[in-house]
Formats: C-alpha cells, structure tokens, sequence
C-alpha cells in the first residue's frame, strides 16, 4: 500500500496511519518517550501484538506505525529494528521483537486488562499451546498452501488438534475458556486459514469441528480483535500471491 493510500482495515475504530515506505518522510524521532508499535497491516504476527494492545486498551499509550513490507524504508532497518521485521515494539529506550515475546511484553509491563489466567492448570496449557503455535502455523497454513492439490493430512491433523484443544474448559469458547493470550497467539492464523481454505482449497475448516466454529463466532464479537482486520477479499489476494496461486 503507498504512503497515503487508504488503510485496508474494515472498522478500525481509531485513525491509522498509511504505510511508510521506501519514499516516505524521516522515520520518527527514536526514543522520544512515545511508545511505538511498529506493523504491517496485513501481517498476522504483528496482528498479534495489535489485537494486545487494543486488549489492554493502549491505544492512546502505544502509537501504531505502519510499514509496506514490500517497499520498506530503509531507515527501519538502520535505525529502528536491525532484524527488519515486523512486529517490533520501541519501549523504554529499547525496540523488541517477536511476537509471541511482545504478547507476554506488553501483558507484564502495560496497565490494561490481564492477558492470562492465574489457574495454574489454564497457565501450563497456554503455555503449551503457545510453544505449539509455531508447528501449527507451519503444518496448517504455510506448508499446506505451497501445496498445490486439496488439503493436507498433516493440516487436517493440526487443524483437529485445535478443535481438540478448544474442547479442554468448558467456561467458555475460548482455548482457556475465558479469551486470553492464547487467543490473540492463533486468531489471525485461524483467521487467515478459513479464508484460504475456502477461496483456495474449497474446504470448510468448521465443518465437523463445533468448537472451532463457536470460536471462529465468538471472538468476531470481540472489537480488539475485528479492529485488525482486513477486508476478505483483500486478505485472499494477499494470500494468493504470497502463494502464487492464480
């Protein structure tokens, strides 16, 4: 998206910037007491520290930054975040990335509602599925999709183990019951995947799978989360030519 260019976000519930890109201005003045949040819009990793920050209500503590990864300014790369990726966060004097650390950054050191349980049965299994998110990402979206032909049994499996998962507490329809953390960690990828799966593989990811389809229902009721994403027909064109899929 070019810088000025209308943001593809559906009902973001708050002015967004456009993207910066390799022809946009200075980058913003480091370290100046603003926290940042830098993102692209439509990455699902740095839509994870975005659904936390609203989570926590930091929207006027934490200033979105947007970045066309495409055509990224170089400054990011030299005076921002050396590792060039998406998302990082500049805090305290010091920029930090990878999302799943971010999620459990911004939880500890921000005021907001708290992002995890304290039962210690919900705390270990998040825990387990937050080191699963990874396996899951790979298995279920990105090693099915460079598959041409009709979904994977290895994405079948992955895709059961979240319905499995989502069976575990009954107080709710979320991983832990109650929406937490672990939410935030695998919505955009789940979000992602029932796009895909339709428009590409023409395959129904709810179907036969009740606890996936009530949390697919259920946290599109949560505005934390809806004010991150994109249009769907944006993000299956994105999707497609990630992919290379016509």
């Amino acid at each position: 998206m070019a810088a000025g260019a209308a943001v593809p976000v559906i009902s973001a519930g708050e002015d967004l910037p456009a993207d910066q890109t390799s022809a946009s201005s200075e980058p913003p003045s480091l370290f100046d007491g603003t926290t940042r949040l830098y993102v692209a819009y439509h990455c699902p990793y740095a839509q994870r520290v975005w659904i936390a920050r609203n989570c926590k209500g930091l929207q006027g503590k934490i200033k979105i930054v947007a970045l066309d990864l495409v055509d990224r300014p170089a400054w990011y790369k030299d005076k921002v975040y050396p590792e060039n990726k998406v998302p990082a966060l500049e805090h305290n004097k010091q920029v930090k990335g990878e999302s799943l650390n971010l999620l459990k950054y911004i939880d500890d050191n921000f005021d907001g509602p708290e992002l995890l349980p304290h039962d210690s049965a919900k705390k270990m299994f998040a825990e387990e599925l937050l080191a699963y998110s990874d396996s899951f990402n790979a298995s279920a979206f990105f090693s099915c999709l460079r598959f041409m032909g009709d979904v994977t049994d290895e994405a079948v499996a992955a895709v059961d183990k979240i319905e499995a998962a989502l069976g575990k507490f009954s107080d709710g329809p979320f991983f832990l019951g109650q929406f937490s953390l672990v939410d935030i960690a695998y919505v955009p990828f789940i979000e992602r995947l029932q796009i895909s799966y339709s428009g590409i593989k023409n395959y129904d990811i709810v179907g036969g799978r009740p606890n996936l389809g009530r949390f697919i229902e259920e946290v599109n009721k949560i505005n934390a989360y809806t004010q991150t994403k994109l249009d769907t027909q944006v993000t299956l064109d994105i999707i497609k030519e990630k992919f290379g899929v016509p």
